[in-house]
């Protein structure tokens, strides 16, 4: 019997983006640098000293790219709103300017049928509370962050339902302070011990756990509030029972799993994770993680890749398995094809996490692959179909057990500033021309549309 991969009638299907990562015009309207701003015009942070000052000029250019998503048949579109257009100083006064751009892209989106998901922190933080504080180093992060979702969420809330809060905790705090080297991501900051990065990482709880309550004060009408993480997803090497024990006990070590999604979701840290941590743990005062564990609506979740696991006769019960230097990857260094890794990671926080009542979405899945465009104007990447198919058939998996998993975001709709990898690097099913502001849909994006209007995986 030939399996289908049809989904059900309800999930939802879309695209994702970023605000730094796409809008460009980053002098515009009131709008003030942020630390990826300034990150990036220093020597050696970022490929070839790229910044997002232009990028794809979505700023300007929003109502070519919502006629794209149009066009490629989706229903639901996740961005992310710069927290220095509408507050520019991290703190203060609103630039009612910078907010009125959002009431023009969501307006355009509502026109076209597409639902808005806007996530409120993708990693963009004002330098103003760099030069401050310290930025996420500081517990006036967390409370800077809440009024400023106040003051987005009353003033949008009309028009958005669908809100995040915080886009994957780990990569603008473990990624973006280090101890031995400047770090990889903006501010790129160096601290005394693994504990100070550890500190931020807690700050940036709070901030979720005080953004929840300012969504649901603030907001005009009913609405969904949700958190996106990117936890580390641990894979079964196959699927005997002492290695899927093995892939549950491992899970709240992997990628500081234990001090990030668990406090988030159980509203505490791991015990397990907080005994390996030992002086490196955070500083928990009293009543943190009673802010830190709000009730969810939603789960995002941004999974790429996965880390393979085998059962072992240690105090873990687990091993983490090195991949062969052979093994198949896409145009990122981390980018191992393990497709299972969407399957693994629904399937953790209904059953690792003991979470199933709660509702799920692929909030990004996607790769990096070396696209050109051909002598007659296209681009045939089908090596990114080749991961999108099966990758879409492990969501389907999850589907058909019956987990709770909503809708899939592709990562992501266009090309784009990779962050410390610049325009070196090429994630979207759009191809964008930047000389030329041009926008190319690739073959993946044809096939993800015939995935759309078919509702299944082609």
């Amino acid at each position: 019997m030939s399996i289908s991969y049809q989904f059900p009638a309800s999930f939802q299907w879309g695209a994702a983006t970023a605000a730094y990562q796409i809008e460009g015009a980053a002098q515009a309207d009131g709008r003030k640098p942020s630390v990826w701003d300034v990150f990036s015009t220093k020597w050696g942070r970022t490929r070839n000293r790229d910044t997002g000052a232009i990028a794809c000029n979505h700023y300007h250019l929003y109502k070519q790219d919502v006629k794209l998503m149009a066009e490629l048949g989706i229903k639901h579109y996740r961005f992310s709103i710069s927290w220095c257009r509408v507050v520019p100083e991290g703190r203060g006064a609103v630039n009612e300017k910078g907010v009125d751009f959002y009431r023009r892209l969501v307006d355009c989106l509502l026109e076209h049928d597409i639902t808005p998901h806007a996530t409120l922190f993708h990693w963009d933080s004002p330098q103003a509370l760099e030069t401050r504080y310290g930025s996420w180093q500081s517990r006036e992060m967390a409370q800077d962050f809440a009024d400023y979702v106040t003051a987005t969420v009353s003033r949008l809330g009309d028009r958005i339902q669908h809100w995040m809060t915080l886009n994957e905790i780990t990569c603008f705090t473990h990624m973006s302070y280090d101890v031995w080297k400047p770090a990889q991501h903006a501010p790129g900051t160096r601290v005394k011990n693994r504990q100070a990065v550890w500190q931020t990482s807690h700050h940036a709880l709070l901030a979720h756990g005080l953004g929840c309550q300012a969504i649901r004060a603030a907001t005009p009408r009913p609405c969904s509030v949700a958190l996106v993480d990117n936890f580390g997803v641990t894979v079964p090497i196959y699927e005997s029972i002492e290695h899927i024990e093995a892939a549950k006990k491992a899970f709240p070590y992997h990628c500081g799993n234990g001090g990030i999604i668990y406090p988030a979701l159980k509203g505490e840290y791991s015990p397990l994770l907080l005994e390996q941590l030992g002086a490196d743990a955070p500083e928990i005062q009293t009543g943190d993680l009673q802010i830190i564990h709000q009730p969810l609506d939603a789960l995002g979740l941004n999974i790429y890749t996965g880390t393979y696991i085998r059962s072992a006769d240690n105090a873990q019960g687990c091993e983490w398995i090195d991949v062969p230097k052979g093994y198949p990857r896409l145009h990122m260094p981390w980018l191992q094809i393990v497709p299972e890794s969407l399957y693994w990671g629904i399937r953790h926080v209904s059953e690792t996490l003991q979470r199933p009542d709660l509702p799920l979405f692929i909030t990004e899945n996607g790769c990096a692959a070396q696209d050109q465009v051909n002598h007659r104007g296209e681009v045939m990447d089908t090596d990114r179909i080749l991961y999108l198919r099966q990758y879409l058939q492990s969501v389907h998996r999850a589907t058909s057990e019956n987990y709770p998993i909503r809708g899939y975001f592709v990562w992501s709709l266009l090309d784009n500033f990779e962050w410390s990898w610049g325009y070196d690097r090429r994630f979207g099913i759009t191809y964008i021309d930047y000389p030329s502001q041009a926008r190319i849909p690739k073959s993946s994006y044809h096939w993800y549309a015939e995935c759309i209007r078919q509702n299944r995986v082609v």
